[in-house]
């Protein structure tokens, strides 16, 4: 009997130190796991489009916009957005900023059960991500 109550106590321990390590791995408030795979690779894409900058002002001593990159073969990136983020690329004489918004509809959520937060990016010559709302 000491035995299976032991074995209970400790199962117990167990179970309550997995869900508590379990709460404490989420990518963060508003954020589900899939959702943060997602903007991960948004982050990717947006520092291999600020690299391709770099290299094409070394190139033509300007920077340009997505379009002219992928023309040009200097952005191995093809797409121009992922799993509802579209990107764009806006320069000057001596930068660039390289936004991913996310701009798919809404899905639908059930009663009572907040949508997740979509930030939007940014990237520009200092190679540094910005996160706003």
């Amino acid at each position: 009997m000491k035995g299976m109550i032991g074995l209970l106590v400790t199962a117990a321990l167990g179970v309550g130190i997995y869900l508590y390590t379990l709460k404490q791995v989420s990518p963060g408030p508003g954020i589900v796991a899939t959702q943060a795979i997602s903007t991960t690779g948004v982050q990717n894409d947006l520092i291999g489009i600020a690299q391709a900058e770099r290299m094409y002002f070394t190139q033509n001593s300007t920077y340009t916009d997505l379009a002219t990159l992928a023309s040009s073969g200097t952005m191995n990136i093809a797409r121009t957005g992922r799993d509802g983020y579209t990107y764009t690329a806006e320069s000057t004489g001596n930068g660039f900023t390289v936004t991913a918004r996310y701009t798919a509809p809404p899905v639908e959520m059930p009663k009572r059960v907040d949508p997740p937060h979509w930030p939007t990016y940014t990237i520009d010559q200092t190679m540094e991500i910005h996160q706003g709302d």
